[in-house]
């Protein structure tokens, strides 16, 4: 059995890598990963540097570990910015630390790769060599986000679980749009029926591509948008034109691009990719503003597309309480944290023990706004 560490997933074999992924799942998948090293979305630049743990027995790969070096917090959606500063008060360096995660993604997957019947043997193996990894450039953390698997593992091996809050659409085996919008409240049915009019209305045409259908074109002009949206935020657009061209090519049938014409010209554009039963919204962006396109385009769009397709979840992606009133409910996601230095971890025990009673009260409170029927 041999333990190693790969700086470019194109060292391991993506048929064996993608065997151990569960539910299909398309951020965790090597054509994913791989279009990020190889169209420059990750490295020194932006400070996610690839360290894949990957574990060996008989030429077989049997476990792997998606992790990166990283020496900020951008993308990451589960927010240290006080540990950072609590560690800088006390004049100590937080940065470099380790993070299984998927970069600039806040969707939910599996971030220790292993087959079912082999976690248990898997799962500590691929822990102690972060801890390797952390001593040796010596990091002070590891920290993994929005595990689909893992947290009772995690909980086991002592390390800090954060709570957080996003909002989620579940099917349950709607038969169209209109069935279920009849199991919402009547104040927000009305609401969804007239925004979806006004869209109508305007005089836009929504296109649905896969990553077959889209062409160089609608990329282009999607890669517009996505950089104009963070420019307009003051943010970092760390995807390409490359790498969206590339996803599609390699994982068509997962990519789905909802893009809106009007007066023959292409004006806004959201990106969702899908697994076997999850649909993922991930990037919007738009050159004209239209009333309630964007509610139309990264949600309505995605809700009717699960119901047609019987994907059971729609993950919209972080934040946003608005979507409540759109059918979305609030959802508990997870990270595991471990902390190097023995003064700090009491302190951050705490703090993710007081966050834990925030966020199932901030949960609790939401739920009151339930937006159907019978919730």
């Amino acid at each position: 059995m041999n333990v190693s560490i790969v700086s470019r997933i194109s060292e391991i074999d993506s048929a064996q890598w993608n065997a151990l992924i569960t539910d299909n799942n398309p951020f965790c998948k090597h054509e994913f990963l791989s279009a990020l090293e190889t169209h420059n979305c990750v490295g020194e630049k932006f400070g996610w540097i690839p360290r894949h743990v990957v574990i060996h027995e008989n030429d077989q790969l049997i476990g792997a570990a998606i992790l990166y070096e990283k020496y900020n917090n951008y993308g990451e959606f589960v927010f240290d910015h006080v540990w950072h500063n609590a560690y800088e008060h006390h004049g100590l360096n937080y940065y470099p630390k380790l993070t299984s995660s998927i970069p600039y993604t806040p969707a939910s997957g599996a971030r220790f790769l292993a087959s079912k019947n082999d976690e248990n043997r898997i799962f500590p193996m691929l822990l102690d060599a972060i801890y390797k990894i952390c001593e040796k450039i010596n990091a002070s953390s590891f920290h993994c986000l929005f595990p689909s698997n893992g947290i009772d593992f995690f909980k086991k091996s002592s390390l800090f679980i954060r709570d957080d809050c996003q909002f989620h659409w579940n099917n349950n085996n709607y038969a169209d749009f209109d069935d279920f919008l009849a199991n919402l409240k009547q104040k927000k049915r009305k609401n969804i029926r007239q925004e979806r009019s006004k869209v109508k209305k305007s005089g836009v045409i929504i296109r649905q591509l896969d990553g077959n259908g889209a062409k160089e074109a609608d990329w282009q002009n999607f890669s517009n948008f996505y950089n104009q949206t963070f420019l307009e935020k003051s943010g970092t657009p760390t995807l390409n034109l490359d790498f969206f061209k590339s996803i599609a090519q390699s994982m068509p049938d997962q990519v789905l691009l909802f893009l809106a014409d009007l007066n023959d010209e292409c004006i806004a554009g959201s990106l969702m990719f899908k697994s076997d039963t999850h649909l993922y919204g991930r990037h919007w962006g738009c050159s004209e503003q239209v009333d309630h396109l964007h509610f139309e385009a990264c949600y309505y769009q995605g809700i009717e597309y699960a119901i047609k397709h019987n994907l059971q979840v729609f993950e919209p992606g972080a934040q946003g309480e608005h979507k409540v009133a759109r059918g979305f409910v609030p959802t508990l996601t997870q990270s595991a944290h471990w902390i190097k230095d023995e003064g700090f971890k009491q302190p951050i025990k705490d703090f993710c023990e007081m966050e834990q009673e925030h966020i199932q009260k901030y949960m609790q409170h939401v739920n009151t706004h339930n937006p159907y029927k019978n919730p």
